[in-house]
């Protein structure tokens, strides 16, 4: 008489709960069962080194898997509770605790950035024609609003004299928003998006100065710990760095270790000695970890029945406040540090209007549909291309069945 192994008749069993879990929650198990898969060609193809999707709709996780490799040399396989940089996926979160604030009124959306950082008077506005610069008065003056829809003229990324930052994370945050404070307005507050970096830096600067503590202290305090985000950081302890996977750079269509990177593979992958804590892209996190920030805004503010933003403050994070400012996302606006979705196009067409997200350097991303009530997250450790990424999307979005 045929026996089948235990460990079969278990994945057996795991298969048939998974299957039952995707259908109630409206999406077909075939779809989703097929994600893996085609994760596992991009890995086959040697295009992508590791990769952990998550699917979740109605509140449940109906989908988190896995495949390929934590490191390509030892071919280690990838685990799902892997710790990876989601690098610009911290910028919702930077949103959310400003927000946090002015929840309990300590500033207001339309506040001018002096008003907390008085470094900040005085600011001008850099006019280049060839080698001439000529400095003006801005028509107003930067808001804490225009920080969060990188719309405040501040420059993409660090200036001349700190270019280093992200590399050796050597200054405070304190000294690195001062030389902000310092530097000259690209354009006119509020007329153009331009994704700013240092704009981001300078609303944790706000919210370490209005919080009372250090600002990823008050990330910490204030929302990790209470959403149960237990394995996010912004300087992860050594016992934990073992769960976070070599850092590839795709080159000639293939991953090459990222040691060129200090954040990479280099002295900063661990934040060891750092002062930064890089507020603009310096989050760690899981899937599952952000599972739960991210089911907390789908809740409207709570999480396990405990409320830690209004719905007031979900709804204003949530929709354009961009106009019909041209951003670095097709097809969507930009909310409070998030895209939102206006006319789905592109690799966004399967997508809800009011769909929103971001997405991070090495290759992370995430979106909430609110209107199919679904949340996607796609993990990868890997600067360079996004095939992976849109394929990923399209079969999660598809896989709606009602």
């Amino acid at each position: 008489m045929f026996r089948m192994p235990p460990s079969r008749l278990v994945s057996l069993a795991l298969l048939h709960t998974a299957s039952l879990l995707a259908a109630s929650a409206g999406l077909d198990p075939s779809r989703l069962a097929a994600i893996p898969t085609r994760m596992q060609a991009f890995v086959d193809a040697g295009t992508a080194p590791g990769i952990v999707t998550l699917v979740a709709r109605h509140g449940e996780i109906a989908a988190l898997k896995a495949v390929g490799y934590f490191d390509l040399e030892s071919r280690k396989p990838m685990p799902v509770d892997a710790i990876f940089q989601i690098h610009s996926m911290t910028k919702p979160v930077v949103a959310l605790a400003a927000l946090m604030l002015a929840e309990q009124g300590r500033l207001s959306l339309l506040d001018p950035v002096e008003k907390h950082i008085p470094e900040f008077r005085g600011q001008m506005i850099a006019r280049r024609e060839g080698d001439v610069v000529t400095l003006r008065k801005p028509k107003r003056l930067i808001t804490i609003r225009d920080l969060m829809t990188h719309t405040s003229g501040l420059p993409p990324n660090p200036t001349a004299g700190i270019a280093e930052l992200h590399g050796a994370l050597h200054k405070t945050l304190s000294d690195v928003v001062l030389i902000y404070s310092q530097t000259p307005l690209d354009f006119e507050p509020g007329e153009k998006f331009q994704y700013s970096n240092p704009g981001m830096a300078t609303l944790a600067r706000i919210i370490e100065v209005l919080g009372g503590m250090p600002f990823e202290k008050f990330l910490e305090t204030r929302i990790f710990t209470p959403l149960g985000m237990n394995d996010t950081y912004f300087y992860p302890p050594k016992e934990k760095w073992r769960r976070m996977p070599t850092a590839y750079i795709l080159k000639d269509g293939k991953p090459l270790k990222y040691t060129s990177d200090p954040l990479g593979e280099g002295l900063m992958k661990f934040r060891e000695g750092a002062k930064y804590p890089l507020p603009e892209g310096g989050m760690y996190s899981t899937a599952t970890d952000l599972f739960h920030l991210y089911q907390m805004l789908l809740n409207r503010g709570v999480w396990n029945g405990v409320r830690l933003f209004s719905p007031a403050s979900v709804e204003l994070m949530t929709r354009v406040h961009t106009g019909g400012l041209a951003t670095s996302t097709p097809g969507a606006g930009w909310g409070l540090g998030v895209f939102v979705i206006d006319k789905p196009t592109g690799t966004l067409s399967f997508a809800s209007p009011g769909t929103y997200g971001h997405g991070g350097r090495y290759g992370t991303y995430f979106f909430i549909d609110p209107k199919r009530d679904m949340i996607g997250i796609f993990m990868i450790h890997r600067e360079g291309g996004s095939d992976e990424r849109t394929a990923f999307m399209q079969m999660a979005l598809s896989s709606v069945m009602d």
